[in-house]
């Protein structure tokens, strides 16, 4: 070969390691990748020309990341930090403007837009915009909560996440509830099919053609459900699910159930029927705290995936759709994994009730 002789490389474990690792690095970063590719084949005594050729480069790139490697280590590799326009807003600025966000409302409306800050602060919207997302500041959204006043919350706690969190032996842990008033509609015109460049498209009007209620029992071992649709959702129709459940389940285990307070479960005939049934053990959530219940987060999957957009002329198709619904998640079913501690659960609702207290204060 002739030419200037290129200085070898010689790497470490270390080095190596370390070099390997940066090649496996994502798309964001693989020109980073691409030079530590680089800096390994001149680590194997192969020449400029020939890495070029084998990572379809040219020679002079081979040759500048060697250079780099050489004076600065793997540390050379990497992008030096761009030098760009000096900022135009300084933090008094910024400060207005979150202080203005957080501490007041405009005039004649609810909340601030980044058009109306904008004006009202002489800075362009798009500056508003980054402030805010920088922030975490979002104005236009608002979320809605309801703090449970149960006198007994910590005991309920602690009892239906221990539950989640360590099953008893021999026995079913099922979370039940009911899915009132499940309407049947059908839109006043027919829906436009989903096409390229176009979405699903519905009228916002609709005929009702009745209504259905879906009891629904969620097996937190194995995420099966057991579920009966009823005309209503009276005691006769909670006691005759019952009656489901106790032929659904295998006769030798007990059942758990977490259910919410409403009426009906603790009305005299359910607990005539208890009594008669002695391994079946109630266990009442907290009031205003559906969340703990697992069988809500299931009723929010059958509402996204089949209720929600379709289309049903009478009470006997939702019903069957329903049933499909049901029959489908049980074919591939999974348990939800309940992460959260009771302890992490009220301290979480301590925090939040603390912050509810200083913000009215």
């Amino acid at each position: 070969m002739r030419g200037r002789p290129t200085k070898r490389i010689e790497l470490d474990a270390a080095q190596i390691s370390e070099l390997e690792r940066l090649t496996r690095l994502k798309r964001r970063s693989r020109d980073v990748a691409f030079r530590a590719q680089i800096i390994l084949r001149c680590h194997q005594g192969l020449y400029d020309s020939a890495i070029a050729r084998e990572l379809v480069t040219t020679n002079y790139t081979v040759g500048v990341w060697r250079k780099r490697f050489l004076a600065r280590g793997i540390e050379g590799l990497l992008d030096e930090p761009r030098v760009g326009a000096p900022r135009q807003i300084g933090d008094d600025r910024i400060e207005e403007v979150v202080t203005k966000t957080l501490e007041s409302t405009p005039k004649g409306a609810t909340h601030w837009s980044t058009r109306q800050m904008a004006k009202k602060l002489h800075l362009s919207q798009s500056t508003i915009s980054r402030i805010w997302r920088a922030f975490g500041l979002k104005p236009h959204r608002s979320e809605t909560f309801v703090l449970s006043k149960d006198p007994q919350l910590v005991e309920k706690v602690r009892d239906i996440v221990g539950l989640y969190l360590s099953p008893p032996a021999n026995a079913l842990v099922l979370c039940v509830d009911e899915k009132s008033q499940i309407q049947a509609l059908s839109r006043s015109q027919p829906i436009l099919p989903l096409r390229p460049g176009s979405i699903e498209r519905r009228t916002p009007d609709y005929f009702r053609h009745g209504v259905t209620t879906l009891f629904a029992a969620l097996d937190i071992a194995t995420g099966k459900v057991i579920g009966r649709c009823f005309p209503k959702h009276r005691i006769r129709e909670f006691r005759a699910f019952l009656e489901l459940l106790d032929q659904s389940v295998p006769p030798d285990l007990d059942i758990h159930i977490v259910l919410d307070n409403y009426a009906t479960h603790k009305s005299a005939p359910i607990h005539r029927w208890l009594l008669k049934h002695p391994r079946y053990h109630l266990h009442f959530t907290p009031t205003h705290a559906s969340w703990i219940n697992q069988i809500e987060r299931w009723f929010a999957l059958l509402t996204q995936r089949q209720i929600k957009r379709g289309s049903h002329n009478n009470v006997a198709s939702l019903i069957h759709a329903i049933e499909d619904f049901i029959q489908m998640h049980n074919t591939e079913p999974k348990p939800m994994r309940w992460q959260k501690t009771s302890d992490e659960i009220l301290a979480a609702i301590t925090r939040f009730a603390s912050q509810t207290l200083q913000a009215h204060a």
